[in-house]
């Protein structure tokens, strides 16, 4: 039996497999780590899950930063779906602090680091983006998927940030919560997106 046709999108928010960067404590940012064995296995075995029990995407929309493209290619191939690439949906840039160790940001930049842990809405990673630049690109890219696909049911493979900010869009977490709302290495969630979608910059 075929798969009921969702009366809005549904999306299925994934975050990438795991990384040695994750493990270490090492801000990635839009550095470019690939999967360890850990995240890979863990990639695979989403991939069989959604394989198995569903729900099947139409389409696979992923960022292209690599941790994010090798999860996404295992569950657009267990799924058969197409997969697509969307750089809008890449993680923060961290500027200076990518590559480094968080306890080093913070012996570092430790007035910075205390505002990013604190007020991270407004603080600017030296050289990076602000929260709010990320929020307008994820939301952007959303609301042209959610229009392209409407009724259907659509995977994006993403990471914890651009994660987080659509939690806060479409499930209610307060804005400033954003970078402690959890978000597991290739774990699923299912959002239900009407057609016309919350206002823009809803969050």
């Amino acid at each position: 039996m075929s798969e009921k046709r969702p009366t809005m999108t549904r999306l299925l928010l994934i975050r990438h497999g795991e990384t040695d960067w994750n493990v270490e404590g090492r801000y990635q940012g839009q550095a470019d780590p690939p999967l360890n064995a850990r995240g890979l296995a863990q990639a695979q075995a989403l991939a069989k899950q959604l394989q198995a029990q569903g729900p099947h995407p139409t389409v696979v929309y992923a960022s292209p930063l690599r941790r994010a493209w090798q999860t996404a290619i295992l569950v657009a191939q267990a799924v058969h779906a197409p997969l697509k690439a969307d750089p809008r949906l890449k993680e923060i840039h961290l500027g200076a602090w990518e590559g480094v160790l968080a306890t080093e940001i913070a012996r570092r930049w430790p007035a910075l680091f205390q505002a990013w842990e604190t007020a991270p809405w407004q603080t600017r990673p030296p050289g990076g983006e602000t929260i709010a630049e990320v929020q307008r690109r994820v939301y952007a890219a959303v609301d042209d998927i959610v229009a392209r696909h409407p009724h259907e049911t659509v995977a994006i493979v993403a990471h914890r940030l651009p994660i987080a900010l659509l939690k806060i869009r479409y499930q209610g977490y307060d804005p400033s919560e954003v970078r402690r709302i959890p978000v597991a290495n290739a774990q699923y969630e299912i959002l239900e997106v009407p057609p016309e979608g919350p206002s823009p910059l809803q969050g």
